[in-house]
């Protein structure tokens, strides 16, 4: 970990968990040095070591605020993580079994994938969903009319959404643990409901912004919202309703995957009363009011995760890796935070320029790893080669985290 701090450029040091400024990409530095400049930072900037370029502030940025909330520095994907269960199901059954739909392991990835919607499309039929139900019991009559009525339609189409995968970097993986075991990984987050909700408090603090004359460039991408306001307290409900909305999202294709794959492990390999452990259930884009070098801030967790003492986590590599289960040390200095991931290190556009379809499709092949997909046309998007190496990232994080179990990818769907 190394600081930058110049007062002349800006007002709060940033710490950085890599080895050396040129590590950085300059609009990542950019960033970075906005939010070191903004007024109601709490003690300094922390960028994790996957941090790249976002929108507004850096993915791997973590940062403590007085008395404001920034919608940006949350993410449009409020909420998006992961989830994490281990079986007792030996992977060798899943690659040395034939079934009709190839080997186990083709044949669960194809059965989760006829279940799980991905991409753009959502359930056909509506879903129970406990986060909307309770939300809506929640509701008095003057929260009905004085609510956003743009944010109040978006709850039926919820329902539709839960349990469904979604596009871009989000992932149902069977994964081998080094003992040569299964576990199940799912990275999804709150869809186009949070998406809306990001979108409309966005929009709202600029607006706030520009009418208070506030000393943040609406260049920088970072309004905010004071928390005394009454936007500032109707995103907060509204964000920790899309954080329970992509919790339960997770859980239900958790649930999913698990059914699918027991059940063909029961039909295949004859296995019996197969064990499967708690889940590991955490967000990587959000804000929580917490307790930080005596004062209670809002820290906004960007492409992080909380890692305070004996806190379960999971960073996972790019498709094709290795992803890690790791526990908090609760170090201070990083807000008790860590990495979300290994981090991209190209923009999907360069990735998808750079490396073919047939290439992508030819690596994982390589690597033995089976790909569930509907189409192929983007997955070079997604090519390990466009994230940093998820060692390198582990490694710049140790004062943060401990390994507590690696994993290595056998079988992936992807929206």
């Amino acid at each position: 970990m190394f600081t930058i701090y110049d007062p002349r450029q800006q007002r709060w040091p940033i710490k950085v968990w890599l080895e050396h400024i040129g590590q950085l990409e300059a609009e990542c530095l950019q960033q970075a040095l906005n939010l070191a400049n903004l007024p109601f930072i709490h003690q300094w900037v922390a960028l994790m070591p996957d941090t790249h370029s976002g929108y507004g502030m850096p993915i791997g940025g973590v940062i403590a605020a007085e008395e404001v909330i920034i919608p940006n520095a949350v993410g449009v994907d409020i909420g998006c993580g992961m989830i994490f269960v281990q079986t007792d199901i030996p992977v060798k059954v899943l690659t040395t079994i034939d079934t009709p739909d190839g080997k186990l392991a083709q044949a669960m990835v194809s059965r989760i994938l006829r279940k799980v919607p991905t991409g753009f499309d959502h359930h056909q039929a509506k879903q129970p969903c406990r986060t909307v139900d309770d939300f809506r019991r929640s509701l008095t009559k003057s929260d009905r009319t004085r609510l956003a009525p743009e944010l109040m339609k978006e709850l039926d189409p919820a329902y539709y959404q839960l349990g469904t995968l979604g596009s871009g970097n989000h992932f149902i993986e069977l994964q081998a643990d080094d003992s040569g075991y299964l576990g199940i990984m799912v990275h999804s987050g709150s869809r186009n409901f949070g998406y809306k909700i990001c979108h409309h408090f966005n929009q709202a603090a600029r607006k706030i912004n520009k009418d208070m004359n506030a000393p943040v460039p609406p260049e920088w991408d970072l309004a905010y919202l004071p928390l005394d306001s009454l936007p500032g307290q109707e995103y907060i409900r509204w964000m920790k309703l899309a954080l329970d909305f992509a919790y339960e999202n997770r859980v239900r294709m958790m649930e999913t995957a698990i059914r699918e794959v027991c059940s063909l492990a029961e039909k295949y390999a004859g296995l019996e009363q197969i064990r499967v452990s708690e889940p590991i259930n955490c967000h990587h884009n959000y804000a929580a009011l917490e307790d930080h070098y005596g004062k209670k801030v809002w820290v906004h967790r960007k492409g992080a995760i909380r890692a305070s003492e004996g806190q379960m986590g999971i960073i996972p590599g790019a498709m094709g890796t290795y992803s890690y289960l790791v526990r908090g040390k609760g170090n201070p200095e990083s807000f008790c935070s860590c990495s979300h991931g290994a981090g991209r290190r190209m923009s999907r556009k360069a990735a998808k320029k750079q490396y073919s379809v047939k290439a992508t499709m030819d690596d994982l092949k390589a690597l033995g790893v089976y790909l569930g997909k509907e189409k192929h046309h983007d997955i070079s998007e997604e090519t390990r080669f466009a994230y940093k190496e998820i060692d390198f990232v582990i490694k710049n994080e140790l004062d943060l985290i401990e390994v507590t179990k690696r994993l290595r990818t056998i079988a992936v769907i992807k929206g």
